[in-house]
Order: structure tokens, then C-alpha cells, then sequence
């Protein structure tokens, strides 16, 4: 393990946040509903990627290091909160679940946004980071560095999981009409 100097884990975390500053962002917003939870798991995602920049040895990229600290985090983060909140859903029962905006929002793009996260926001974690991972268009090898998972299992993952996203969003414009 990687025992940098606090100048050079500096700079390597202004790299990091420099390359993906705008993604961790994006990140909380798929895991946070509210503005100051998002803000706090932000904060955190920051403390916790500056911490482990200490031991970055590059045997996997940056961005793959980046996105493991951020969704680790924000996952634990979720794990926590579970026992005062809904329970996650797996993909099947996530095409029961009641979508919460009515037909006449939903044309709007940014609740149409909303809704997708919602959607997202219910999944059970290793789905969600998987999807989130693949809407930040990180490839299915590397989803699976980070994920654990091998690279044939995630593109399954994202397969099954689009489906059911796009399936929720045709019965959601089907209710519309």
C-alpha cells in the first residue's frame, strides 16, 4: 500500500475532484433526495476520497478509485438510513411499486429526471451503483472493478435493470393517457 505524502495526496485529490467533481455531484443526487442530505453525503464522499488517496497505489485507475470510495460511502450512508426508511425493492418488485408523479408532471424533463431517480433511488444498492455507474458511462469492465462483479454479470445487471427502467416509464406514459 501507497503511503504518500500529504502534498502529494493533496494534489491527487485536487486531480480527483478536478476530473470528477461534477459526477460525485451527480452521484448524490441519485442517492439524496433532500438538498442538505445531498450536501452532507457530498461533504463525506470528500473527507472519505481525501483520506483514502493516502493509500492510492495505482493498481487501478483513478476514476475507478474515485467511483469505489464515492459509491461505498453513499452506500453505507443508505444502509444506515434503511431502518427509519422505505425498504429497497429488488428489480422485480420495483414494476409494483405506485409511481409517485402524476401524467400531467411527467412530460416535464426534469421530472421526468426526478422520476429516474426515484426509480433508482429504490433499488436495492449493488443495482443502483451499477446503473449509476453505467449512466456515467464507465464500461462494464471497470463497473465490475469497482463493483466486484465480473464484466458479463454487469451487463446483465444493466441489461435487466433498463428494462425495468424503461418498462416503469411506458406504464407511467400508458397511466398518462
Amino acid at each position: 500500500m501507497a503511503d504518500r505524502s500529504p502534498a502529494e495526496q493533496d494534489a491527487l485529490y485536487q486531480q480527483a475532484i478536478s476530473d470528477f467533481g461534477s459526477a460525485l455531484e451527480r452521484l448524490t443526487r441519485a442517492y439524496e433526495v433532500n438538498a442538505e442530505a445531498r450536501r452532507d453525503l457530498l461533504q463525506d464522499i470528500h473527507v472519505a476520497l481525501w483520506r483514502s488517496l493516502r493509500g492510492f497505489d495505482g493498481r487501478c485507475s483513478l476514476r475507478t478509485w474515485v467511483y469505489r470510495v464515492a459509491h461505498n460511502v453513499a452506500t453505507s450512508q443508505v444502509v444506515r438510513k434503511r431502518e427509519r426508511g422505505p425498504a429497497w425493492v429488488s428489480l422485480e418488485e420495483l414494476e409494483a411499486v405506485p409511481d409517485q408523479y402524476d401524467g400531467e408532471r411527467a412530460l416535464d424533463r426534469r421530472l421526468a429526471l426526478d422520476r429516474l431517480l426515484t426509480l433508482i433511488r429504490s433499488l436495492d444498492p449493488l443495482d443502483r451503483r451499477v446503473i449509476l455507474l453505467y449512466l456515467e458511462e464507465i464500461d462494464a469492465a471497470s463497473i465490475g472493478e469497482i463493483t466486484g462483479l465480473s464484466a458479463g454479470n454487469v451487463a446483465v445487471k444493466i441489461h435487466r435493470i433498463k428494462q425495468v427502467l424503461s418498462r416503469r416509464f411506458r406504464q407511467g406514459v400508458t397511466d398518462e393517457r
